[in-house]
């Protein structure tokens, strides 16, 4: 009798066991598996998998050979059509702040595994004296009826994976390869006075982030840290909100090197410019992008400074202001001589440079030419750097995300 109990519940178990996996003596894989039919990224463009030479595709007028032609292979991925604007990144300085709002009024719910995260239902009141905290006091004030916040309180943690250490080592522990960074979200607005001597540029510094006059404008002052942080946020609120059948898509990232010079010929082998041609003006002798045509001469091209973010045309994959405007951060890690040892199979170098490296660890590529140089700095080949940790009023970002597929098509 004993023996038929432990008969019987062995085999409860087997059945409970079993329970949602039907089996039929066939290989047949997992089923109730989720579907899975691509994602269209709001205001992204697809640039589909393809090779390429990069280098420099005019002469080396610097002599630098750092972009020494070479033949390479890109996956496909998704690229922000513009370059990241100050109402895009306003939306994240607002979550920020919301979020300490709601932190300091104890707004927090549990979620089904009894985590408390921010309720974001509840309307926030910034007249209330509760918040106090948030806002300049004393001293601090410009004048007594003042209610300006603070902005240095606008920080955001993030943690990531060390894909790299993993990699290396089979017998790492996953607590050694957890990175945490917390980074100034407010961008650097006082760029606009620091990059230029002997200049009245102090309106902009007022002006350029906040005002609606320049809601469609490119940020900048965000060095390469901070781009990567709002990056990491732009996963983890698309992540938060899409359908729970839904799976994770592919993180949000900045664009290797390679994958923004693919991006920028729009499909044209070996071109100059994000529109194919050798030069700078079209035939009606009108200029193509925002940039520095003189010495002295900012306005010829349409522009004074920035533009809008979708000002001129774009390119033959839907990119605009690949050349001129703002540079733009990549992800990758400069070396001179970078395209000697990467690999031709989506090449990149990456490095985390901590605050004690070298300063030279700590370059990173931008691409893209912006406002302010010249149209050599505009060319799809020309490579350039500034530091991951400073900031410039004609730098900015533009954001990649990974296609998981082989082609869009498939789809």
């Amino acid at each position: 009798m004993k023996r038929q109990s432990l008969f019987l519940m062995g085999l409860v178990l087997l059945l409970l066991s079993s329970c949602g996996t039907e089996q039929t003596g066939e290989l047949v894989g997992v089923q109730d598996r989720p579907g899975w039919n691509g994602i269209n990224p709001f205001g992204m463009v697809y640039v589909p998998s393809g090779t390429l030479t990069i280098g420099q595709s005019d002469q080396d007028v610097f002599s630098t050979y750092t972009q020494r032609p070479k033949s390479i292979s890109i996956s496909g991925f998704f690229m922000d059509d513009t370059e990241i604007t100050n109402n895009e990144y306003r939306q994240y300085v607002h979550w920020i702040r919301d979020s300490i709002a709601h932190t300091i009024l104890g707004d927090f719910k549990e979620d089904d595994y009894g985590n408390e995260q921010v309720d974001w239902d509840y309307e926030l009141d910034y007249t209330l004296e509760d918040l106090d905290e948030m806002f300049y006091e004393g001293d601090m004030k410009l004048y007594d009826s003042e209610r300006t916040m603070d902005t240095k309180q606008f920080t955001y943690e993030y943690k990531w994976i060390d894909w790299k250490k993993a990699a290396s080592s089979p017998d790492v522990v996953r607590s050694q390869l957890l990175n945490t960074r917390k980074v100034e979200a407010y961008p650097d607005t006082l760029v606009w006075i620091r990059d230029f001597s002997y200049s009245y540029n102090e309106p902009f510094a007022r002006n350029y982030f906040w005002h609606p006059a320049f809601d469609d404008y490119p940020v900048v002052g965000v060095d390469w840290q901070q781009a990567k942080a709002f990056c990491h946020w732009r996963t983890h609120i698309r992540n938060a909100f899409k359908g729970d059948e839904e799976p994770n898509t592919e993180e949000y990232r900045l664009p290797t090197e390679t994958e923004w010079e693919w991006a920028a010929r729009g499909g044209r082998e070996i071109a100059p410019y994000p529109w194919g041609g050798y030069y700078i003006r079209n035939a009606k002798g009108c200029l193509l992008a925002n940039f520095k045509p003189g010495r002295g001469n900012y306005p010829e091209d349409g522009g004074f400074y920035t533009v809008k973010a979708d000002a001129y045309f774009p390119n033959d994959y839907g990119l605009y202001n690949m050349s001129g405007n703002v540079s733009e951060w990549t992800e990758t890690a400069y070396h001179p001589n970078a395209y000697h040892h990467t690999h031709d199979l989506n090449p990149d170098i990456k490095y985390d440079a901590k605050d004690d490296d070298p300063e030279s660890a700590k370059r990173k590529v931008i691409r893209g030419g912006s406002w302010k140089d010249i149209s050599y700095y505009c060319q799809t080949g020309t490579r350039n750097w500034e530091y991951q940790d400073t900031t410039k009023s004609y730098v900015g970002f533009r954001c990649a995300l990974t296609f998981l597929g082989r082609s869009i098509n498939d789809f």
